[in-house]
């Protein structure tokens, strides 16, 4: 059903290039958009109030309030990734090498967020992959759930997970998103590329955030590959929060403002002296405080 001109309504950004998006309506109807002001503080799975042009186009005039936003920013700009996500698919391959770095600032990102993240290893045929099963445990224990599978195998056990969800796929080039997209969806629709074995790197072939509907009720938004995941949204002094191992110290050192390096009292560095806290938590910690006090 076409919606009527010249009137004010509501509908959800299914794509987003940057400054121009695409909306869909309730009824289903898809427009081309635009922004007032050359605005960009929009993301792909908002809600907007637009305006409608003609049967083609409309102008987004505001967003309604999002259930979360997921966003990423270093040291110079932000980059809005998706609204109103409920779950984090974190996909990661043994080839070529995953980044853990990168799969430990999303893991923040999605603490401070408020959206439950969920760790898929992909390309389970790898002989590789054993070594990144083992490597992987680990993120178990802080209770984080993490998925063995292939993309070109069965996929029912993830399926399983994203019902129901307003789902956002992370992972950096390579990994098998678009694969994994295009299983999901019964068909391929999301463009895949070979991957750099000199490199050891895969190619971009997402160039945007688009959203897709598995079911009336279940939505996946593929996202470009990233190499980087800035914090410097998130203020230095809130860090030990979105680290499920280090939280439960929070507020127990000597000193309230204590950033666990030298200082007398720090219950955090005894955990680690007795074996509680793994060194290396500890170490991430401290780079991310250091890295996000210099904002």
């Amino acid at each position: 059903m076409t919606e009527p001109m010249n009137q004010t309504t509501t509908a959800q950004i299914v794509t987003s290039f940057g400054r121009r998006y695409v909306i869909e309506t309730e009824g289903g109807q898809r427009y081309e958009a635009t922004t007032r002001k050359k605005r960009v503080d929009f993301a792909c799975g908002d809600y907007v109030h637009i305006h409608l042009i003609n049967h083609e186009q409309a102008v987004i005039e505001d967003f309604v309030p999002r259930t979360s936003l997921l966003y990423r920013q270093d040291a110079t700009r932000s980059k809005l990734i998706a609204a109103n996500v409920t779950l984090m698919l974190i996909v990661l391959a043994a080839v070529p090498t995953p980044s853990e770095m990168l799969l430990q600032r999303a893991l923040i990102a999605a603490e401070a967020a408020g959206i439950r993240p969920l760790i898929v290893l992909n390309k389970a045929d790898l002989p590789q992959n054993d070594k990144w099963v083992e490597k992987l445990n680990f993120y178990q224990t802080l209770g984080y759930d993490i998925l063995n599978i292939s993309a070109k195998g069965d996929i029912r056990a993830l399926r399983q997970q994203l019902q129901g969800q307003c789902t956002i796929l992370l992972g950096q080039s390579g990994m098998g998103k678009s694969t994994l997209t295009n299983a999901l969806l019964g068909q391929t629709v999301a463009r895949v590329a070979d991957i750099s074995t000199a490199l050891d790197s895969g190619r971009h072939t997402t160039t945007h955030a688009q959203l897709y509907h598995l079911d009336a009720d279940t939505t996946l938004i593929d996202s470009p590959g990233l190499q980087a995941f800035g914090l410097h949204h998130l203020p230095a002094s809130s860090l030990l929060n979105y680290f499920p191992d280090i939280r439960p110290y929070t507020g127990q050192c000597r000193f309230h403002n204590c950033i666990h390096q030298n200082e007398p009292g720090c219950l955090v560095k005894q955990a680690v002296e007795e074996g509680k806290i793994r060194a290396e938590r500890l170490a991430l910690l401290q780079h991310l405080t250091h890295e996000l006090s210099q904002s």
